[in-house]
């Protein structure tokens, strides 16, 4: 099997760490009532340290994977997140190169910028920190990232790939939460997977990667009309709206799985998902908290794309 052939290893080693970790997550998991947590803060921790291990194999060889993060402006939350996914590769033993570039940066510049990075063999993976100042195209800038170091997987590329299982590099917010579900042996073949949320970057490539995993899929958007008729039907429920605790109990069957993927941030400081966690973790099997579910294991499947793609240098 190769890198067109459904995942391709390494994703596939990924993939099998994640069911030999199934029986520990099982017994790990906390119970709250009837839900046990998809604790992802954990998960990461073990697949971490595979990466760790794999890095260190390609540095006997004479590659260390190297991310480079652009980022454009000086908002606060960019900030904290291109901060973690530093922190993450130092972790894992991959280099990082990070530019920060003025918010009044022009178009020809930052494509400049990445010009030079897709040349620079040291650079293994290119990560833009979105959201982008006004005066930027986006879709031109993720566009202009070689197709080898688009680690964050939002190339067309990629994106089209999702359509017949073949693509290199899986967004990493859906690439984590397949891994949460495989992990803990939630089967969605044949299930009603209902996602709330049609972005680019969770909710369509989530729905396609499901889809060729043999799940039923509903989409849901912001002008789907009546959508607790939709969320009630969900045996594993996705919500990626970006509305703190739109989801409430009395929108959601017994025994659900329930993803999510919303950080807001509240007023008093706090932050919480897009779902009642105190409220809906009483009617379902399986629910990820806030923060700690989803988060962590979005930034580790981004090393794992680093990873995989010096790997396939090394080829």
């Amino acid at each position: 099997m190769n890198d067109r052939d459904g995942w391709g290893p390494p994703h596939l080693s990924v993939l099998w760490l994640a069911r030999d970790l199934n029986d520990q997550l099982s017994t790990y998991g906390r119970s709250s009532m009837t839900a046990k947590i998809l604790d992802g803060k954990w998960l990461s921790k073990s697949l971490r340290q595979k990466l760790r291990e794999r890095a260190a194999i390609l540095l006997e060889g004479g590659i260390q994977p190297g991310l480079a993060v652009v980022l454009l402006g000086d908002d606060p939350a960019s900030k904290v997140y291109v901060n973690n996914k530093v922190r993450a590769c130092e972790e894992c033993g991959v280099k990082s190169f990070r530019h920060a570039l003025p918010p009044n940066t022009t178009e020809k510049s930052v494509l400049s910028t990445i010009a030079a990075l897709n040349a620079d063999p040291e650079i293994h993976g290119i990560l833009v920190q979105t959201p982008l100042p006004s005066h930027i195209n986006m879709r031109r800038i993720l566009e202009s990232i070689s197709i080898d170091k688009d680690v964050d997987g939002f190339h067309l590329y990629n994106i089209g790939g999702l359509v017949v299982g073949n693509s290199i590099f899986p967004p990493c917010t859906p690439y984590g939460v397949q891994l949460l579900l495989e992990t803990a042996g939630i089967d969605v073949s044949g299930k009603n997977v209902v996602v709330v949320g049609a972005s680019n970057i969770v909710g369509k490539p989530m729905a396609l990667m499901l889809l060729q995993k043999e799940a039923t899929i509903t989409i849901c958007h912001i002008k789907t009309r009546d959508l607790a008729q939709h969320t009630i039907l969900a045996d594993i429920l996705i919500v990626a709206a970006g509305q703190p605790k739109l989801i409430v109990p009395q929108m959601v069957k017994r025994g659900v799985v329930v993803i999510d993927v919303g950080i807001n941030r509240m007023p008093d400081g706090s932050i919480v998902g897009d779902v009642d966690f105190d409220g809906v973790r009483k009617k379902a099997s399986w629910i990820t908290p806030v923060p700690g579910g989803v988060g962590p294991m979005t930034v580790t499947m981004l090393i794992e794309n680093t990873v995989h793609a010096a790997e396939r240098k090394k080829l």
